[in-house]
């Protein structure tokens, strides 16, 4: 029995470990060294988000939740947008560029979007191959929050509103 709750103990113990591992570095992972090929033809790089709030959101035409949450996505930006937050939308390599271009002109997408032809900004960020999949990156150009799915857009805006009050370097 006694060995039981040692194995137990040790269990436990480890589990508590990794989580605060993952805790403690929690804000403290740089976004990966990206450039992205805007639906303009212009690129723009990892660096170029910094001093900004911002949301990278992973999505394809082809994905009902990311249809389905693209309104909250643009009235987030709308919302934030002159307090020093920015949007970018990336279209995952599957998703034909006709059909992106017709979505972003249809939907009327304030934010720009960004065509991952070659799959290496996906790959770049975490082998994104689930989609949605948003990343909030704070002003220092670290990645402090990650979701799958339709985030929870009450939480995102507080901590978009947290991350919009601290200073650009720490």
């Amino acid at each position: 029995m006694a060995s039981k709750n040692w194995i137990a103990g040790v269990v436990a113990a480890a589990v508590i470990g990794v989580g605060a591992l993952v805790y403690s570095n929690a804000g403290q992972t740089t976004a990966p060294q990206s450039t992205f090929v805007l639906l303009d033809g212009s690129q723009k790089t990892t660096n170029d988000l910094k001093g900004k709030v911002t949301l990278v959101n992973f999505w394809a035409t082809s994905c009902t939740t990311c249809v389905a949450e693209m309104p909250q996505i643009i009235s987030t930006y709308k919302k934030y947008q002159d307090k020093g937050f920015d949007t970018l939308a990336v279209a995952m390599s599957y998703d034909p560029p006709s059909y992106v271009v017709n979505f972003v002109e249809s939907r009327k997408l304030p934010f720009k979007v960004a065509l991952d032809n070659t799959g290496s900004v996906a790959k770049a960020w975490g082998d994104v191959k689930l989609t949605p999949s948003t990343f909030i990156v704070n002003k220092r150009g670290e990645i402090v929050k990650s979701y799958i799915g339709a985030p929870d857009f009450v939480e995102l805006h507080k901590l978009i509103e947290k991350l919009l009050a601290e200073p650009a370097s720490a």
